[in-house]
Parts: structure tokens; C-alpha cells; sequence
């Protein structure tokens, strides 16, 4: 298949390798913050880099556990299990078999376009409040302590009692694994030699003889079985249909879809030879994968941007990187199962708290607020609902409130989910104008317009005139610049927008048609 095709292999085994080093301390602090046995997540990451590259067409991403499904995850495993952990685990992977199921229908539908549309301000508002969540219950973690409360505000409010009660030995290997995370970096930009060193690696290095020198209880260090056959686990379906387990069904097939595509479409953006990947083909082959994996007793997985963006950084040149990847994964917990159960939790909390902290990030709020003061409101909305509530009911408060400020700014209802587009041709210039409106929920019926323009022979430029459309979102633009960038063979230019208002400074701020004999 196209997406294996490479001219070297030994690219492609020396970046899987690499990207094997990062992987296996993340999938196992994702699994245990998930509320899973730690292997789980090296199994789905096994799955993700055996089983994806033949089914799907993104050529450099890398499939895995992610921090962004931990909070779905652990919500599912703590309330279909109702108090007991394992028989939670068991429920939740049925619920991972059905939405798996799930995407492979959508896959075939052709809904992985739709994953393109979401609002930035909303998807990163959700991703914020993973990162405030993922801190909140990991820094208890690498306190070496057991908190009492449960949720997102009181799990924060509790840490400074943690930190008081905390174990020192614990603490000690946690606080140091933490400032390697975030020295190392600046370390490796002054001695070139250390570029090519994982800093993952560099911590589990330093983490495990200090662990094993402070004598720390078993429970402080990752559990795995003593063998591969004995990490296998099954999906109980015995509540699958149950309220609670059809909301994460949905969860899970919602926010693992649109994080792993919106990491697809990031990741070709990266790509030094701008291939373009399909997104159904690509939501098939996750979908393949993660119902495969969750009849194992893996946990779901996407297209995980840390390991992607490494991926390429060294070197990878097709998507046999991502299946070494795996096929290290499977060596190492087949091999050295001992080995594994020295590492810390504490370090691998320090790593999660880390990209909690970058997930949340005052930068996050800057750029929102550059953008515009209403995608700063849309992204703080969505995260403190989805902190106050779940990830399912922050994100749809966060379209609805996306909508409702669509509507506010003059664009009319009917056009909200169909827009008004006139074609005309002159000369090889085709012309798209634009009337009412050009928002994120109408955008899929311009894209279309435009991969049938840049498919025919006979048009050599294409022009899109927003002179009658009184608004313009941010979204919109941000998908046509990417396209007008894409584009080789042909020229995309944007008109018709002098007459409108900019919400900011920022380029791609949201227009607004400037009132008649209005300044």
C-alpha cells in the first residue's frame, strides 16, 4: 500500500525505535491514570502500529493512548465499575468494542471530514480542561499519596494536604523526574550529542536505580504480568446498553474521532512532502484497530500528536516507523516484563503532569485572546463546563455557544448548515461568492466546492469573494488557509472581505460585515 512505501527502511526502524523509547513509559502512565492495568496501554499501542499503517493513509502519525482519552476512560472504568476497579475495566472495554464498531460505520459514511470542522477554541478549551484534570489526579500521584476526593476542583484543592502528608522517597523521585522532563530539553539545545536522546529515557534511567535505592513499596511502582498470554484481557458486555455505558460509547467514538483527526490534519501539515491524508480511510483504520484492541483488554487509541511530531523530527519516511514502533512495544513486554515493573509511578505522573500543565497552558489563553475575545470565551466556556460536568456536555456547550454567537453577529439561521454559493467562470478563474454566512457547521459544502475545482483541468485559478456573507469565522479561515497553502497547480485567492470588521488583530480573526455608511 502507498502509505508503506519508502525509499529507505532503516529510516523508518531507527525512528520506530526512537519513538519506541517515548512511547512505552507514556503508554503505561496513560493506562494507569486511566484507571487500567498499566499493559493495557502498551497493547493498544501494539495494535496501533501493527494493524493501523495497512488499513489507514496517514503516513507519519503514530497511533496509541493519549492523555486526551484519560478522563473518558476513568470515568468509564469508575462508574460502570461502581467500586470495583476490575470489573469497571472489563465493562469499559465492551464500551471500547462498540464505539469502535461505531467508528468504522462512520469511517464508511464518509464522517471523517467532519472531524476538520471543529471550532480550534472549543477542541483546545476541551483539551485544557483534560490537562487541569490529568494534573489535578496525578499530582497526588507523585506525592506519593491517596486522595479522598474525586473530583477535577476538589482534587486540586487537596493537593496542598498531599503535599503535607507526602512520602519524601516518592516525592524525591517525582520532583526530580519532573525537572529532567523540563531541563533535559534545554540541556540537549546546548550539547548537540544529547538531540538525539529521548528525555523520556534519560528519566527512566534516573528514576528507576533511585527507586530501587530508596526500597519504595511494591504499590509504588507499575504492576504487569509475568508474561504476554497473561496480559490478555476480555470485554464483559453485560451492560453495554446500559445509560451509563452509552454515554461513554459516545465519548469515546466523539472525542477520539475528533483528536485523532485533528492530529492527522496536523501532522500532514508538517509533512516536508505535504501528502494529504484521507480522514475516512484513516478513522477505518483506528476504528479496526481500537475494536480489535479493546478484545484484548487494550484501551481506545488515536492519533497521538507527541509521538507523531518525534516521529518525523527523526526522520521517518513512511508508516512502517509507526509499525516498528509497535513491534518494539511487543519485544519489550514480551522480553523484559521485570525490567518494566522497576519504573517508578512517580515518574511517570511527573511525565503526565507535565502535559497536563502543556495542554493547559497560560499560552493556550493568549492565543485564544489573540485570536479574538470571543474564542478566548469560547475556549474558557468549554473548559469550566467540561470540568464541572464531562467532556461530552463541555464540548457541546461550547458548539452551542459558538452558534448562538454566529447568530448574535447577524448570520442568518437558514445558512448556519447550508450555504449560499454562486459559481462563475471566466477565463480559467472560477469565483465562488459567499452570501450570509461562512461558519464552521457550513464549511464542508465549500470544501467540496473546492476539490472539484482543483480537480478540473480547465480551471486555473480559483477565487472565493466573502463580499456578501456577514460573517466569516475564524474556522473558515484557518481550513482555507491551509488549502490556499496546499495548493501547487493552482492559485486560491480570498476577496470581498474589505468591507468587514475584524474581531482582532489576529489575520484570522472573525469578520463582520461593516454596516452600510458605516466608517
Amino acid at each position: 500500500m502507498d502509505t508503506l512505501k519508502t525509499p529507505s527502511i532503516k529510516s523508518d526502524i531507527l525512528s520506530g525505535f526512537l519513538v519506541f523509547l517515548i512511547a512505552l513509559p507514556l503508554c503505561l502512565g496513560i493506562a494507569s491514570a486511566s484507571g487500567a492495568p498499566p499493559v493495557a496501554g502498551i497493547l493498544t499501542a501494539i495494535a496501533g502500529g501493527i494493524v493501523a499503517p495497512f488499513l489507514g493513509s496517514a503516513r507519519l502519525t503514530i497511533k496509541g493512548p493519549a492523555a486526551g482519552l484519560i478522563v473518558i476512560v476513568l470515568g468509564a472504568v469508575t462508574d460502570l465499575g461502581q467500586g470495583d476497579a476490575a470489573v469497571g475495566y472489563h465493562r469499559a472495554l465492551a464500551v471500547g468494542v462498540v464505539a469502535g464498531g461505531l467508528q468504522i460505520l462512520l469511517a464508511l459514511l464518509r464522517a471523517g471530514t467532519f472531524g476538520q470542522i471543529m471550532p480550534t477554541s472549543v477542541v483546545h478549551g476541551m483539551l485544557a480542561a483534560i490537562g487541569v484534570i490529568i494534573i489535578s489526579k496525578q499530582s497526588h500521584v507523585l506525592l506519593g499519596v491517596k486522595p479522598t476526593a474525586k473530583e477535577p476542583f476538589e482534587l486540586l484543592a487537596e493537593i496542598p494536604k498531599s503535599f503535607a502528608e507526602r512520602n519524601p522517597q516518592v516525592f524525591t523521585v517525582g520532583l526530580v523526574a519532573l525537572a529532567l522532563m523540563i531541563g533535559f530539553p534545554y540541556l540537549a539545545k546546548a550539547v548537540k550529542a544529547l538531540k538525539a536522546i529521548p528525555v523520556q529515557l534519560v528519566v527512566l534511567l534516573v528514576a528507576i536505580p533511585m527507586a530501587a535505592s530508596a526500597h519504595l513499596a511494591s504499590k509504588y511502582f507499575v504492576a504487569l504480568p509475568p508474561s504476554i498470554g497473561q496480559a490478555l484481557a476480555y470485554p464483559d458486555f453485560s451492560r453495554v446498553f446500559s445509560p451509563e455505558s452509552i454515554k461513554y460509547i459516545i465519548m469515546f467514538t466523539l472525542v477520539g474521532s475528533i483528536e485523532s483527526l485533528l492530529t492527522v490534519s496536523a501532522v500532514d501539515s508538517i509533512d516536508e512532502k505535504k501528502r494529504v491524508s484521507d480522514l475516512n480511510r484513516d478513522l477505518l483504520a483506528a476504528g479496526v484497530a481500537n475494536t480489535l484492541v479493546a478484545c484484548i483488554g487494550g484501551i481506545p487509541m488515536i492519533s497521538e500528536v507527541v509521538r507523531s511530531k518525534a516521529n518525523i523530527d527523526n526522520g521517518a519516511k513512511s508508516a512502517w516507523s509507526n509499525f516498528f514502533h509497535g513491534m518494539f512495544l511487543l519485544l519489550a513486554v514480551a522480553l523484559i516484563p521485570t525490567l518494566l515493573m522497576k519504573i517508578p509511578l512517580a515518574a511517570l505522573a511527573a511525565m503526565l503532569v507535565l502535559t497536563g500543565s502543556r495542554l493547559a497552558s497560560v499560552g493556550e489563553f493568549r492565543h485564544a485572546l489573540h485570536v479574538g475575545r470571543e474564542q478566548l470565551f469560547l475556549f474558557t466556556a468549554t473548559m469550566l463546563v467540561t470540568l464541572g460536568t464531562d467532556l461530552l456536555i463541555g464540548v457541546g456547550a461550547g458548539l452551542v455557544l459558538k452558534l448562538a454567537l454566529h447568530l448574535f453577529h447577524g448570520a442568518p439561521f437558514k445558512t448556519l448548515f447550508k450555504p449560499r454559493i454562486v459559481e462563475t467562470r471566466e477565463e480559467g478563474t472560477a469565483t465562488l461568492a459567499v452570501g450570509d454566512s461562512a461558519v464552521f457547521t457550513n464549511f464542508l459544502a465549500l470544501d467540496a466546492r473546492l476539490k472539484a475545482l482543483e480537480a478540473d483541468p480547465a480551471v486555473e485559478k480559483v477565487r472565493i469573494d466573502f463580499r456578501d456573507a456577514f460573517v466569516v469565522d475564524h474556522t473558515v479561515q484557518d481550513k482555507l488557509e491551509k488549502i490556499a497553502n496546499r495548493w501547487t497547480a493552482k492559485s486560491l485567492e480570498f476577496v470581498g472581505l474589505d468591507d468587514h470588521d475584524r474581531f482582532s488583530h489576529h489575520p484570522l480573526a472573525i469578520r463582520k460585515r461593516r454596516r452600510a455608511g458605516a466608517a
